[in-house]
């Protein structure tokens, strides 16, 4: 047997830290980030606390990890090409692969609403959440200014607002909420 590559370690590597992560969410999204242990998530990982301790310095950076993770995956969706113009084609592109994400990724979608109820949690990752947050508030007030409404950036925000309630309620009661009704009538909306 020939010794392993970088290339093998590094996927190695990269697997592990994922499964670390993909038990650390849903522990977090079913028990609360402040009752979970970093010793817990290690077990239910199968690996030790020290192991764990290799990929994330703390707690605290797991959850950041997964949360930035997450959003860096939804973001990519709202600007495609990466010119910082929002289109009618681009914005309904966005809303499918959001409500596609609130079916695929229930746990995470779950400690993330969670997140806005444990200030203390909200904290840790706000400083980058308001940093997205501004630069599509800042791409939809111009995508509204440029469909002539009388207060581009008031709609941003509605529309922003829409798409936290919708996805709340959706995380709150997932069998009873009629998430394809409400992605049409979005998409019917806006695009």
């Amino acid at each position: 047997m020939s010794p392993r590559t970088e290339q093998q370690f590094k996927e190695i590597r990269e697997t592990r830290k994922r499964e670390i992560m993909d038990t650390a969410l849903e522990l977090f999204a079913s028990e609360g980030f402040d009752v979970i242990s970093i010793s817990k998530i290690a077990s239910r990982a199968g690996i030790s606390k020290g192991l764990l301790y290799n990929y994330f310095d703390s707690k605290e950076d797991l959850i950041k990890t997964i949360i930035f993770s997450g959003l860096d995956s939804l973001t990519r969706f709202a600007d495609p090409n990466k010119d910082g113009v929002l289109t009618r084609e681009e914005l309904k592109y966005f809303l499918e692969e959001f409500f596609d994400a609130l079916k695929k990724e229930p746990q995470y979608w779950r400690l993330y609403f969670n997140l806005f109820f444990q200030p203390h949690v909200l904290k840790l990752v706000e400083k980058r959440i308001a940093v997205i947050v501004n630069t599509y508030l800042k791409m939809l007030t111009d995508y509204f200014s440029s469909t002539g409404t009388e207060d581009p950036r008031t709609d941003a925000i509605f529309f922003g607002a829409l798409l936290d309630g919708i996805g709340f309620q959706f995380m709150a009661n997932p069998e009873h909420f009629p998430l394809e009704k409400v992605k049409n009538k979005l998409l019917q909306m806006y695009c």
